[in-house]
């Protein structure tokens, strides 16, 4: 039995939450952000297919070199305007916004504006 912080755990639970209401579909696909304590990842899922169409992170070695020495809040503005280059190139102009159970504010809240700067539309 693997122990498990109760922070991640209420997250846990306002994620599932979030999830029976936010759906992905072919037209308007997911957008996903999950936040470590020093990375922060986002995807763009299909979920009727249960496929990943695009991704990006703080570990993307396209980023990489960029990200040495910003804060964790510009490096999610980062990987927001990846994930909106990448989604824009595939055709994806509107998402739904998952935040994975975070409240919307800080690096979740930066990333998202990002991508809405960046083309895409939520």
């Amino acid at each position: 039995m693997s122990w498990e912080h109760p922070r991640d755990e209420r997250r846990r639970r306002r994620h599932r939450r979030v999830r029976r209401k936010v759906f992905g579909t072919p037209e308007r696909p997911r957008l996903s952000v999950f936040r470590s304590l020093k990375h922060i990842y986002a995807q763009i899922i299909d979920d009727t297919q249960g496929i990943t169409l695009a991704a990006a992170s703080t570990l993307d070695s396209n980023l990489r070199e960029q990200l040495n020495g910003l804060t964790k809040t510009e490096k999610a503005r980062w990987v927001g305007r990846l994930i909106a280059q990448r989604a824009l190139a595939k055709g994806i102009h509107q998402v739904v916004f998952d935040r994975g159970g975070y409240r919307y504010h800080g690096r979740v809240k930066a990333l998202a504006d990002a991508a809405r700067e960046a083309g895409l539309e939520f």
